[in-house]
């Protein structure tokens, strides 16, 4: 648990828990939407100087990890007919 957020890493933090909140629900174009939207506001930040060099890493470090989640998090992978879901 990290103590004393700025109002920008509450905010980023604020979409995070968002997007987790979509992911354990499934909600998968949700969780990408909400997941861009982070980057976008993430990238904003970041070249606005309103985040220092320890939270920057922070949230990149959370970005691969995130990334990594939901690169298959998507309804095209999801089977279409019951048939198709014993060949996975």
């Amino acid at each position: 648990m990290r103590l004393f957020l700025s109002k920008e890493e509450k905010e980023l933090d604020a979409i995070l828990a968002k997007v987790d909140n979509n992911m354990s629900n499934n909600y998968k174009d949700a969780a990408q939407e909400d997941y861009k939207k982070f980057l976008k506001r993430f990238a904003e930040l970041t070249e606005g100087g309103k985040l220092k060099e320890k939270s920057i890493a922070y949230y990149q470090e959370i970005i691969s990890e995130y990334a990594a989640k939901l690169s298959k998090f998507t309804h095209k992978d999801q089977p279409t007919k019951w048939g198709d879901w014993e060949k996975k």
